[in-house]
């Protein structure tokens, strides 16, 4: 029996990577982030010295990217050309350019092509920004995770705390303000939620109560 595709958007910092990984983990499911697939691309783009903006370039490098993702002992690793760059595909620096990279029509045409053929015989959780509305418009459950912006920069905050990155609240309150604004107005593949895609508000949740939310509408579809 094919397994279900089950589709996780929504924006910076509002749990949808961490809920993603243990719903897949505990369906035995793939898990496929691709924002970090986007990162990667970025971080390609700045070691060459690419700009944001040439997207005639970032074409090319997103067409020969050498990009492997695994997903072990619940963590997400991610490879470029045999190197691993888990670490450096969440730096600031790609953080900041990310959504400029990611922008490019063409560039997320090439890039969503390369999603749809790692998660098109399903038993995937696929989380993004455009995935229910884009990516896998006929996702069998699509959620669209969010929460105040006030508690996602305090978890962005913690995050970089964690890799001994020092970032006032102000600064990520402004930079996810940012990175919101970018992608919810860019013209291709817009952050949005999907019209049939189920709202779970995270602000007052841990990870294991959205895990459980999901985890029990997956059930209510079987």
């Amino acid at each position: 029996m094919k397994g279900l595709i089950i589709a996780i958007d929504g924006p910076s910092a509002s749990g949808k990577s961490t809920t993603a990984k243990l719903v897949a983990e505990r369906l035995g499911y793939t898990y496929l982030d691709t924002g970090a697939m986007y990162r990667a691309l970025t971080w390609k783009a700045l070691r060459q010295g690419v700009n944001g903006g040439n997207e005639d370039r970032l074409c090319q490098l997103a067409s020969s990217l050498q990009l492997t993702l695994s997903f072990e002992d619940g963590r997400l690793r991610v490879f470029m050309d045999g190197e691993e760059v888990s670490r450096e595909i969440r730096s600031p620096q790609v953080s900041q350019m990310v959504s400029i990279v990611s922008r490019h029509p063409r560039v997320r045409r090439i890039m969503v092509g390369r999603q749809r053929r790692i998660g098109e015989k399903g038993g995937v959780v696929v989380e993004g920004r455009d995935i229910g509305t884009v990516v896998f418009p006929q996702a069998d459950l699509k959620i669209y995770l969010d929460a105040d912006p006030q508690e996602r920069a305090r978890r962005r905050m913690k995050e970089l705390r964690a890799k001994g990155i020092n970032s006032p609240l102000d600064e990520q309150l402004s930079s996810l303000a940012a990175r919101d604004r970018l992608d919810s107005q860019r013209r291709d593949s817009p952050l949005r939620k999907a019209d049939d895609a189920i709202l779970i508000d995270t602000t007052h949740l841990s990870i294991e109560e959205e895990v459980r939310a999901v985890l029990d509408l997956i059930k209510g579809r079987g």
